[in-house]
């Protein structure tokens, strides 16, 4: 009896040791290649322990089988071990996984001018990730399971009606699979990315995360959207940084009729000058209405993003409210009211007579011959009617 624990004992030791002799190996060949590549120390930091239990496991395993390979305890110690090195074979994929999805967005930085392209991979690169350890743990729990016998003999007869109950499930979570697939679709179509800035049900923010199922949105005033992906797939949206990040914007006034367009413009231009938030690429100030009293005046200017030009218009705005206040004070917003005396009686002092014009008889489409000209584009393949003087239809031939 004292034999066979000593020569278990000396198996035990022995797996366990050429085990740890491997592991170390690993560890200093992994060090000496982190010396000149920063990216092997990373991996080195997320997957040693992981690592390092399972060369143990396995160790330990081949020890105990090498000394009770005949024994009675040996299938049920077999299944014990299985299982343990199917967990720490997905912890230590795990691991891996999220050490390239670590080094994808190492080299794909958000925090510069032009990040177009590394959003778009940033998005894809978290995604995969998710998509990556989601299916390590089903196959683990998987594999975890069929390695008993009774739990594979009811999943011969599960997989016998899989049939049915694909079709239950599927039912059973629509929803949910229509926002996982809306949610892959969305991000190898490139059509929303992490740090994307958009208007969506009405509200302004940035796409601060996007998951299997919803995106979140960080909106302007620190509040957090949580939409599902499927709304994205359904609905339009805005996405103010799809191809660049830069933006027009627009300013209005509804000023007097005494104001003059052209100072406004000499005054618009100084004020560009003065701050750092126009980009200097477009700059317009026109008069686009003049109707129910007042004259409209609308300036368009250029940021290089959407917070830059919310903070040019409200500086624009406010550097021309009090230009006119204190320069053009006339052009200032005014109601006029016209207040006639009434009619004097026939026996009081002669009234004015009104000379009425003429009314000028010259057309868009009639009155002179480039009007006429105009108007046969329109009524050259028209046959004219000509109604007689007793009320009879003739039609003149061309």
């Amino acid at each position: 009896m004292l034999e066979d624990w000593f020569g278990f004992g000396v198996a035990v030791a022995v797996g366990v040791g050429a085990a740890l002799l491997f592991a170390l190996a690993v560890e200093v060949t992994m060090r000496l290649v982190a010396r000149r590549y920063p990216w092997a120390r990373d991996l080195q930091t997320k997957t040693r322990n992981p690592f390092w239990a399972l060369v143990i496991l396995i160790g330990l395993w081949f020890g105990v089988h090498a000394s009770l390979r005949n024994s009675d305890w040996m299938p049920m110690i077999g299944r014990f071990f299985t299982a343990g090195a199917i967990a720490l074979l997905a912890w230590l994929l795990i691991a891996f996984v999220r050490f390239l999805a670590d080094l994808a967005l190492a080299y794909n930085k958000i925090d510069v001018p032009d990040n177009r392209l590394a959003r778009r991979l940033r998005t894809q690169t978290l995604i995969v990730k998710r998509l990556a350890i989601a299916l390590i743990v089903v196959i683990a729990i998987g594999a975890e399971l069929f390695s008993f016998d009774s739990v594979r003999a009811i999943g011969a007869s599960v997989l016998a009606s899989a049939g049915i109950a694909s079709i239950v499930a599927g039912l059973a979570a629509q929803s949910v699979l229509g926002n996982m697939f809306a949610g892959i679709q969305l991000v190898f179509s490139d059509a929303l990315r992490v740090d994307d800035v958009i208007v969506a049900k009405g509200e302004w923010g940035r796409v601060g995360e996007i998951t299997l199922s919803y995106v979140v949105l960080d909106l302007w005033d620190d509040r957090r959207l949580v939409l599902p992906c499927t709304y994205f797939t359904t609905t339009p949206y805005e996405n103010w940084t799809r191809q660049g990040s830069e933006l027009l914007g627009s300013v209005e006034f509804d000023l007097d009729w005494r104001v003059s367009p052209q100072k406004m413009r000499e005054h618009l231009e100084k004020v560009l000058t003065e701050t750092p938030l126009y980009d200097g690429r477009a700059n317009v100030l026109q008069v686009t209405e003049a109707v129910g009293g007042y004259v409209r005046v609308r300036i368009l200017v250029t940021a290089v993003d959407a917070p830059t030009l919310y903070d040019l218009r409200c500086y624009v705005r406010e550097a021309m409210v009090l230009w006119i206040q204190s320069v053009m004070p006339d052009a200032a917003p005014a109601q006029r009211v016209l207040v006639s005396e009434q009619a004097a009686a026939p026996t009081g002092p002669k009234r004015r007579s009104l000379k009425i014009e003429q009314v000028g008889e010259a057309g868009f489409f009639t009155g002179s011959a480039e009007a006429e000209e105009r108007a046969s584009h329109f009524t050259h393949a028209m046959p004219r009617v000509v109604v007689d003087d007793e009320f009879e239809v003739e039609r003149a031939e061309d």
